[in-house]
């Protein structure tokens, strides 16, 4: 099974540390972003990494080469940052069969097999780690609406009025029919091809997608004071 990392935003909200680095070469817990990416990917059972690149990407090829711990890295690139859909659409070129997503801003210590898991059980073609949050934090977000049942019934990208206050969290598990939606996805108000309105694709034509609630936690390094919130958060699991 391939794993996804899409790791080519410049990561704006970063700077100063940006500045010289790709985001995913700032360091979290002594380790850069990537590799906490990569060691939750082998987690979950990848026996290959497919990593987007853009900004500074040659930065991450330099760093990390053709292997991590002996798993094959592949990189492609995305030399417009147009969205997640968009960099999602460049990756599946080079991926096979089912294949695994995290977004390369982000350190889990989470259930992500049992998403794994779901995604095998059902045959859908997407499945979304999702998290029950406040009203508000789901007004920043991708929302996503349920029968109850884990089975996923809609997606709306940050919505003025969330119809729900379950979020994505940043990890999928995908079939290749992701790659056709991303394709067929029209830019959104602030010209991004979003994920969710590929995904939304995916129901409108009849896919199965399910959704399996967070245990545990997962949290996006996006502004500098991130990084201690996380390193906190790593140091806790340590101490238990």
């Amino acid at each position: 099974m391939d794993g996804v990392v899409l790791a080519a935003g410049e990561g704006t909200r970063m700077r100063p540390l940006t500045a010289d680095r790709p985001k995913g070469l700032v360091e979290v817990n002594g380790k850069p972003l990537l590799t906490h990416c990569f060691e939750t990917l082998l987690s979950v059972g990848v026996d290959r990494l497919v990593v987007v690149i853009g900004y500074r990407g040659d930065d991450i090829v330099s760093h990390y080469g053709k292997q991590y711990r002996d798993t094959p890295v592949e990189y492609v690139r995305q030399d417009e940052q147009l969205g997640l859909a968009h960099a999602l659409e460049q990756a599946s070129t080079a991926v096979d069969g089912t294949f695994v997503m995290l977004n390369g801003d982000n350190v889990c210590r989470a259930n992500l097999s049992d998403a794994v898991a779901r995604h095998r059980e059902t045959d859908a073609s997407a499945t979304l780690l999702v998290e029950d949050v406040s009203r508000a934090a789901a007004e920043t977000t991708g929302v996503v609406t349920t029968d109850g049942e884990g089975r996923v019934t809609g997606l709306i990208e940050k919505p003025a009025d969330p119809p729900s206050t379950l979020v994505t969290r940043g990890f999928f598990a995908f079939e290749p029919a992701i790659g056709h939606a991303c394709a067929l996805t029209l830019p959104s108000e602030r010209g991004e091809y979003e994920l969710p309105d590929a995904i939304d694709l995916l129901l409108s034509a009849g896919h199965r997608v399910e959704a399996v609630e967070l245990e545990g936690w997962c949290h996006n390094v996006n502004e500098p004071g991130d990084i201690d919130t996380v390193e906190q958060r790593l140091s806790e699991c340590v101490d238990r």
